[in-house]
């Protein structure tokens, strides 16, 4: 079932499952977040230090507002080369992407994995009544799937 609020679709869980493999035993908690004013600077700064690919972009109150990746500073290295600007002084809310997909931490890892192959995304954030509480990574579902192919379902 697909939920939508504040342009965010939000994925819940379809049936209860007998034994299920859930998205909240393999997302991630400690998350790396934005706001939307930092700079595409300090963005690329942080992706780099903590070689992550992206993350969620979120509002003074804790809101999931956005997602900032390499791709989007990418548009902003690609218009410096135009401009010959050292720095990248734009901010996160002229770049981050904003029609979001969701997913509730509830939500089977098989029907995750169907979103990403579907979306070709690469990071669902996770959502619990509203809130961030996690980020489910495309990396996260492939390594999650060998550690369980000797479980019974």
């Amino acid at each position: 079932m697909v939920k939508s609020f504040q342009g965010v679709r939000m994925v819940e869980p379809k049936k209860p499952l007998s034994n299920p493999i859930l998205v909240r035993d393999h997302m991630s908690i400690n998350l790396v977040t934005f706001r939307a004013d930092d700079t595409i600077d300090q963005v690329l700064e942080i992706l780099t230090k903590r070689k992550i690919s992206g993350g969620p972009v979120l509002d003074e109150s804790g809101a999931l507002i956005g997602i900032i990746s390499e791709v989007d500073c990418l548009k902003e290295i690609i218009k410096g080369k135009y401009t010959n600007t050292p720095t990248f002084p734009a901010k996160v809310k002229e770049y981050m992407s904003t029609d979001l997909h969701t997913i509730s931490p509830d939500v089977s890892l098989f029907d995750a994995a169907g979103i990403f192959l579907d979306l070709k995304i690469r990071r669902l954030p996770v959502l619990k009544d509203g809130r961030l509480v996690g980020q489910l990574s495309l990396s996260d579902v492939i390594r999650a799937f060998p550690k369980l192919k000797h479980t019974t379902w």
